[in-house]
């Protein structure tokens, strides 16, 4: 008889398991529960959730149309703050404003608890929907001063009275850029306005002229036409094209309008908002009450009386087995969180159900917790002491050029740029294992040439290896051709070159070679004529921060992250990067990439299925 121990432990038996006995507890509080209240349900709150919605909706609309208006004559929201309040007095509701990145703008409630984290829609006066994508209110340079509205007003007066006078319904209305126009009812080609020219009217102004030469030249950007061939726009947006023109420039002609609009506009409205709605009474729910008749409230009253009496009895009866064990884990939890170190492993495994493979899971996790917190503790150190350094010359230098000890000459500015372009790389590597620690490390495989891939990797180092005084090479065989992501690919060989051309002293020589594995995999090698790795430092060479040197001297330009990221590009290749040297005799660094790639949906994604080369050296 197998032990316990020895037991598989992948699934129990369902009669068995803790799921089992709950399953059946819930079947029999459901089956009350349900009988119950269900048509209750039905029949008294259809009604109300249909006309709360009606209003939720059109509160709703409200809401964002008049944040749209807001930031369509705002450029920030700064002075937001009152228009919130009013709109959520208004509606009833919690409004909640925060930036594209989650950044808190204003909040109606901030005491109400937790914001939802789906926003319940984007306030963006310039991304509208349908034929109008661009607000109205949002005229930016197009607003009208003062001095250039009376003229308009006087214009469209005029035409409006000459309509009137031959029996057209006209009335003058005035657009939110502060310019007059004339509203007119019935056929716009009626012939009785032929008399009542608009040309005067539709003239623009000084204000207007100057932001449609703006407008006219984004606009030419878009079409790419030359010169004396660009689309002319009108004060009302409208247009015509040349004589003569191409169909296809007509046809390009909305879309690129309204995308020469929208860059125009950007800088006059308010940033891109995530608009979230929520009930300014409960955590995270945008639900308003509504009111049931007496009888309703007293029929689902007692429907629910009864639904709860059976379940606290059978709460009662399944708590006696659960609390037991779940006290256990709670006070080790609570060590846990107090910092107790002797919170690892200290809850007994009872039995082998889900309480017992919970408590073993639990005793793991605390270890992996005790581990990763000293690996946390080591990471912060490497990156503090990474950051410091460029942090400190930076500090240094604008100190010595605000006393007046360094001069801003192009020397100062040249060391500033060097410090902060190595400050960048050391960030630029973090955020490279960022993303594969979180598995989102994501490669596009591709048939790449590796001739033509590793000769633009040492061309790129060529030149700071001769200032080095070392010679780069390369020796790949004619037609070779693998599946992978060319950037990445390039990424990882160009960071062992560059470690290469750094631990080689003048004289010495980088060689870039590719040859077939024996599995029909693909094999380059980077090899220098360096000083070479001790032994006991080969296992390291690949961990995050390490370097040869003790003292963490900053003499060969490293940030230590170079290699840790080759590995990790050679793994969401599906292949693997492995060294060997030895001191006095320079170092072999060998990237193995799997002859195909699986593609991300899982399918494979080999050069034969694009219908390219073998994935093979010839």
């Amino acid at each position: 008889m197998r032990s316990r121990r020895g037991a598989p432990r992948d699934r129990l038996p369902l009669r068995r398991s803790l799921l089992g006995r709950l399953l059946l507890v819930s079947a029999l509080v459901a089956l009350c529960s349900v009988a119950a209240t269900a048509w209750l349900a039905v029949q008294t709150t259809s009604g109300a959730i249909k006309q709360q919605q009606g209003r939720l909706l059109a509160d709703d609309t409200e809401i964002l149309d008049s944040l749209t208006g807001y930031a369509a004559t705002h450029t920030s929201w700064d002075g937001v703050a009152g228009t919130v309040r009013d709109l959520a007095r208004r509606t009833d509701r919690r409004i909640a404003l925060t930036a594209e990145d989650g950044a808190p703008i204003v909040d109606s409630a901030p005491s109400a608890g937790e914001l939802p984290s789906r926003a319940s829609a984007l306030v963006d006066p310039l991304a509208g929907t349908g034929d109008t994508p661009i607000d109205p209110r949002a005229v930016g340079p197009f607003r009208l001063p003062a001095a250039e509205r009376p003229l308009l007003k006087a214009l469209a007066g005029r035409r409006a009275k000459c309509l009137t006078d031959r029996g057209i319904d006209a009335a003058v209305a005035l657009t939110p850029s502060g310019r007059s126009v004339v509203r007119t009812l019935g056929d716009p080609a009626d012939s009785r306005t032929r008399d009542c020219s608009p040309r005067p009217l539709n003239a623009p102004t000084p204000t207007e002229a100057k932001a449609l030469k703006t407008l006219d030249q984004l606009l030419a950007e878009c079409l790419d036409t030359g010169p004396g061939r660009s689309v002319h726009v009108n004060p009302d947006f409208s247009w015509r094209v040349p004589r003569a023109a191409d169909p296809a420039l007509e046809a390009r002609v909305p879309a690129c309008l309204t995308q020469a609009r929208q860059k125009q506009l950007r800088a006059y409205v308010a940033p891109t908002a995530r608009l979230i709605l929520a009930s300014p009474r409960s955590e995270g729910t945008a639900a308003q009450g509504f009111t049931l008749s007496p009888g309703n409230t007293a029929r689902i009253a007692g429907a629910a009386a009864l639904v709860l009496a059976l379940t606290v009895g059978a709460s009662v009866l399944a708590a006696t087995r659960l609390v037991r064990p779940l006290r256990a884990l709670t006070g080790a939890a609570q060590r846990m969180r107090d910092g107790d170190d002797d919170a690892r492993a200290v809850v007994r495994v009872r039995g082998d159900d889900e309480i017992g493979r919970l408590a073993a899971a639990f005793n793991e996790m605390s270890e992996q917790r005790a581990r990763l917190a000293e690996q946390r503790r080591a990471m912060v150190g490497d990156v503090a002491h990474e950051l410091r350094t460029p942090l400190s010359n930076i500090r240094g230098w604008l100190e010595a050029a605000q006393d007046g000890v360094a001069a801003p000459d192009g020397e100062f500015i040249a060391s500033l740029h060097e410090e902060a372009v190595l400050l960048q790389h050391v960030i630029d590597d973090l955020q490279d294992l960022a993303a594969a620690d979180a598995e989102e490390l994501h490669v596009h495989p591709e048939p790449v040439g590796t001739a033509e891939l590793l000769g633009q990797v040492a061309a790129a180092h060529r030149a700071r290896a001769e200032a080095a005084g070392v010679t780069v090479t390369t020796d790949v065989p004619p037609g070779h051709w693998l599946t992978a992501d060319p950037v990445r690919l390039r990424q990882a060989v160009g960071n062992l070159v560059s470690n290469a051309v750094r631990h080689t002293p003048p004289g010495g020589s980088v060689r870039v070679t590719c040859r077939p594995g024996p599995a029909g995999d693909t094999v380059i090698e980077v090899a220098d004529s360096g000083t070479g790795i001790p032994a006991d430092d080969l296992p390291h060479v690949f961990d995050r921060f390490w370097r040869a040197e003790k003292s963490r001297s900053r003499r060969t330009g490293g940030s230590g992250l170079g290699l840790a990221i080759v590995r990790k590009l050679a793994e969401a290749h599906g292949g693997t990067a492995d060294v060997r040297s030895a001191v006095g005799q320079g170092s072999v660094f060998t990237l193995r990439l799997p002859k195909e790639h699986p593609a991300e949906d899982g399918k494979t994604a080999g050069i034969e299925a694009r219908g390219a080369r073998p994935d093979r050296c010839p």
